[in-house]
């Protein structure tokens, strides 16, 4: 395996660079850049999920610096992605336990046909001028997330449709007859990709003005300083931080492996939580018969623990 070392000068020693990234493109060689892509990411250590679909590429991985950044180089020397952009945060040990270069129909998925963000989409808005446009009361704010996100964050004021998958969105919108009663619509996601799709939908409804925020959740907690803030609690990420908070700084949730569901301190404090088998959020969802199940696999994650494995089931 190719040896790359962090040698970033803003580099913290022992620290993993995340990498977050998306582009929406007619990607018709997608299938043959899944074995390259994979190859390259495992000689050079890089783990995380990148998704290849016929309309471009998403995904999320981690390494070192210099891995990232030669995984990037080969994907932005495909034309379609030469101008592929990606936001970067730090984790203090690595975040995923393997690498999957995965085929799908879509790199984000809502289920709706014929939704093309590079033909509609809606006014991308920088962070800087974001808490501008959510505080004119003229606008309705609304989180494209699902509710196990929402649950530990969101921004002052949105609202949220407490969608279980991305595919319940369209719905969701249809029979919200009340979003026609302001001129704007600003929508807001992880990383930007949701609301790529999510406004595309909203133009083609029928809505006029729809915003949504230029790199996600992520890029404003990174850019907006935390005394000027209207985010409120954590965003949650698809790693095994879990969440971050302002600055892209690590937060202190952990996942239930039950049900995996984010947990609070608070959560982890109850008498219901158990690690590995249950948390207040699932233990009346689960039998007896789970939980016992679930015991069985966290002692075998304790004993690979034991040993200086990385269990790949926990």
């Amino acid at each position: 395996m190719t040896d790359i070392t962090n040698t970033s000068a803003g580099a913290e020693p022992g620290s993993f660079l995340v990498a977050a990234l998306y582009h929406f493109a007619r990607f018709e060689g997608f299938a043959d850049f899944r074995e390259p892509l994979q190859t390259l990411c495992d000689e050079t250590g890089v783990k995380g999920t990148l998704l290849l679909a016929r309309e471009g590429i998403n995904g999320t991985i981690a390494g070192t610096d210099a891995a990232i950044a030669s995984v990037l180089s080969f994907i932005r020397a495909r034309p379609e992605f030469a101008h592929l952009e990606h936001k970067e945060s730090r984790a203090s040990k690595m975040p995923f336990l393997r690498m999957k270069v995965r085929l799908k129909k879509e790199i984000v998925t809502m289920g709706v046909e014929d939704i093309d963000p590079n033909r509609i989409v809606g006014t991308y808005v920088d962070p800087k001028d974001w808490n501008a446009l959510i505080s004119d009361p003229e606008t309705i704010l609304i989180d494209t997330r699902n509710d196990y996100e929402t649950a530990i964050g969101i921004f002052k004021g949105a609202v949220d449709p407490q969608t279980k998958t991305f595919r319940e969105f369209p719905d969701w919108v249809r029979n919200n007859s009340g979003l026609h009663n302001k001129p704007k619509i600003a929508m807001y996601c992880t990383g930007g990709i949701r609301c790529e799709k999510a406004t595309a939908f909203m133009k083609e409804q029928g809505f006029d003005e729809v915003y949504h925020l230029k790199g996600g959740i992520l890029k404003y907690l990174e850019e907006v300083p935390e005394e000027e803030s209207l985010w409120e609690g954590a965003c949650f990420v698809f790693d095994e931080r879990v969440s971050v908070t302002h600055g892209l700084k690590e937060g202190d949730h952990k996942l239930c492996h039950a049900c995996r569901e984010p947990l609070t301190p608070e959560h982890r404090a109850s008498p219901l939580f158990e690690e590995g088998v249950c948390c207040p959020n699932c233990y009346d969802t689960r039998t007896e018969a789970d939980r016992d199940r679930y015991r069985q696999r966290q002692k075998q994650i304790a004993l690979a623990k034991k040993r200086g494995e990385k269990h790949l089931g926990s």
